[in-house]
C-alpha cells in the first residue's frame, strides 16, 4: 500500500506531483491511500510511496483545470477519484469528452459545486471597517464556505480590492491582504469578525433605491443562497420589507405603462425591452446568448405568442427568424396578415437547450420557467393591449391562460383573457415541421392558415 501525503486539503500541486510519480511507477488507484498532513491514513499502510522513475507525461489541459477545481471539494474521496481518472486518461486521452462516463460525471459534479461555492463567496462576502489606531483602515469579512475554496479565491479578492487592507475569516482558513501580498492563517470564529460600521446605513439606502421587483428571485434567495449567508449581508435585513412591497411597486409600473398609452407607449416599450436584457428570474439566462424580446408596433391589434426562441433566434436576438419562423411568415402571408403590423413574442424569453456536440437541441420549458417569464409577457400585453392574441402551442397557451390546456380541445374557440381580450389557441409552426407524412403536413398547414385567418378577421372587427 502506498501513502501519498498532501500539505493541505486544497494542495493541488502536491497532489499533481504525487499522482504523476505514482502513475509513472504503474501504481494502481486502489493501492494508494491519500492523506492530508498528519491525519490518520490507513491502518494497513506499512510504507510511504516508493521512489518512482523521474519524468513526466502529458494530459489534456481540460483535465488539469477540472482537477484543480474538483480537488477543492470537501468530498474525502476526491484525491482517489482524480487519480483513478488520471490513470484512465493516460490510456484514453479523449475520456473527458464522454459525459456519460460515471467517473467523469461525478468529478464534473464536484468541480461544478466548487465553482458555485466560489461564486457565492464572491457574491456574498461583505467587508466591515475596523478602527486601527495610527494605521490605514482595515476591512474584515466573515464567510462560511462549503468547500476548500479560500486559497483558490484569494487572488480574485486581491485584484478586486487591491487598495484595501482586508481579511476574510472562515472556520478553517483565513486570508489577509496588506496591499502587496496575500497571507494565510488558521481558521477563526464568527465572534472575531465585526458586526457593523458607519457605511452600512448608506449602503442600505442605496440598495433600497435600486431594488427592482422584476429581478426578485425568491427561489434563489431561499435555495441557492442558504440562510447562513444572509447574516453576513447588509441588504438582507431589508429583503422581507422589499419583497412585501414588490407587488405594490409592480402595480405602479403597470399603471404608469397604462398612462403612457397613446403618447409614450413606444418609449415605455423600449425601456421594458432594455430591462429584460438583464433578466435573471430563472436559470435559463445563464447558458442563453441573450434575451429575445418581442417585436412589433405597440398599437398592434393582433399579437402572436410562441413558446421560446430557438437556436437562430437566440443568436439573432429576434423572435421567429429560424425554420419555424419561416413557416410562420409563409402562413400569416397566406392568411392576409402583414407581419409589420402585428406584435410577435414568446412566452419564454431565453433559449432552453441541451448540448449535443456542437449542436444545441431545443428543450421544452418547464412550468417554473414559464411562470417566471410571465411577468414580461404581462407587461408586453399591458403596453400593446391587443384585442386578439394567438397562442402558438401549449406553452404559449399556459402562459396566457395561467393553466395547462389541450390544443385539440381549445382550438377554434375564443377564450376571454383577464384584460378582456380574446385568446385563440392553435399549433406552433414547429409542429408542422415535425410531421413526417407530406399529405398530413399539407392538411395541418392549411388548418393552421385557417386559424390565423380567423384571428385576423376577429382583430379587424375591433378596428
Amino acid at each position: 500500500m502506498h501513502v501519498a501525503t498532501l500539505a493541505s486539503e486544497d494542495d493541488f500541486d502536491g497532489w499533481r506531483t504525487a499522482a504523476r510519480t505514482l502513475a509513472l511507477a504503474g501504481v494502481a488507484p486502489d493501492a494508494v491511500v491519500w492523506q492530508v498532513g498528519d491525519q490518520p491514513a490507513d491502518l494497513f499502510a506499512d510504507q510511504p510511496a516508493p521512489d518512482a522513475p523521474s519524468g513526466a507525461f502529458s494530459v489534456p489541459r481540460p483535465f488539469v483545470d477540472l482537477a484543480r477545481r474538483a480537488l477543492c471539494h470537501r468530498d474525502p474521496e476526491r484525491f482517489a477519484l482524480l487519480y483513478t481518472l488520471l490513470t484512465r486518461i493516460r490510456a484514453q486521452p479523449k475520456l473527458l469528452d464522454d459525459q456519460a462516463d460515471p467517473l467523469v460525471r461525478r468529478i464534473e459534479h464536484l468541480a461544478k459545486d466548487v465553482r458555485r461555492d466560489m461564486h457565492k463567496m464572491r457574491a456574498f462576502v461583505r467587508f466591515r471597517e475596523i478602527a486601527v489606531d495610527g494605521a490605514e483602515p482595515r476591512y474584515v469579512a466573515w464567510f462560511e464556505p462549503d468547500n476548500h475554496i479560500v486559497r483558490a479565491n484569494a487572488d480574485f479578492f486581491a485584484r478586486r480590492f487591491t487598495t484595501m487592507h482586508w481579511s476574510i475569516l472562515t472556520p478553517e482558513l483565513s486570508v489577509h491582504w496588506d496591499g502587496d501580498t496575500l497571507a494565510f492563517t488558521p481558521g477563526a470564529h464568527r465572534a472575531d469578525a465585526p458586526d457593523g460600521d458607519p457605511l452600512e446605513e448608506t449602503w442600505k439606502t442605496y440598495y433600497a433605491a435600486i431594488f427592482n421587483p422584476a429581478r426578485v428571485k425568491v427561489g434563489a434567495m431561499t435555495k441557492e443562497m442558504p440562510r447562513k449567508y444572509w447574516k453576513n449581508m447588509l441588504e438582507t435585513a431589508l429583503v422581507p420589507e422589499l419583497l412585501a412591497s414588490a407587488q405594490k411597486r409592480e402595480s405602479g409600473m403597470i399603471a404608469a405603462a397604462h398612462a403612457d398609452i397613446g403618447g409614450n407607449a413606444r418609449v415605455s416599450w423600449e425601456a421594458l425591452r432594455e430591462e429584460s436584457g438583464g433578466c435573471t428570474r430563472c436559470p435559463l439566462y445563464g447558458p442563453a446568448t441573450q434575451t429575445v424580446f418581442g417585436e412589433g408596433p405597440t398599437d398592434a391589434r393582433l399579437m402572436f405568442v410562441g413558446e421560446q426562441p430557438g437556436d437562430q433566434e437566440d443568436i439573432a436576438g429576434r423572435p421567429f427568424v429560424g425554420p419555424a419562423g419561416q413557416v410562420f411568415d409563409r402562413a400569416i402571408t397566406a392568411a392576409g396578415i402583414d407581419r409589420a403590423r402585428v406584435y410577435v413574442t414568446n412566452a419564454v424569453k431565453h433559449f432552453k437547450f441541451e448540448p449535443r456536440g456542437k449542436r444545441r437541441i431545443h428543450a421544452k420549458p418547464a412550468g417554473p420557467e414559464i411562470d417566471a417569464c410571465r411577468w414580461w409577457l404581462d407587461q408586453e400585453r399591458v403596453l400593446v393591449r391587443p384585442p386578439v392574441t394567438v397562442a402558438l402551442g401549449a406553452t404559449a397557451a399556459r402562459a396566457l391562460l395561467g393553466r395547462v390546456v389541450t390544443i385539440s380541445k381549445s382550438r377554434g374557440t375564443a377564450i376571454t383573457l383577464p384584460d378582456g381580450g380574446e385568446c385563440w389557441v392553435t399549433v406552433h409552426p414547429s409542429y408542422l415541421l415535425r410531421l413526417p407524412d407530406r399529405v398530413q403536413a399539407e392538411e395541418e398547414y392549411a388548418r393552421f392558415v385557417e386559424d390565423l385567418t380567423t384571428a385576423r378577421n376577429r382583430a379587424e372587427a375591433f378596428a
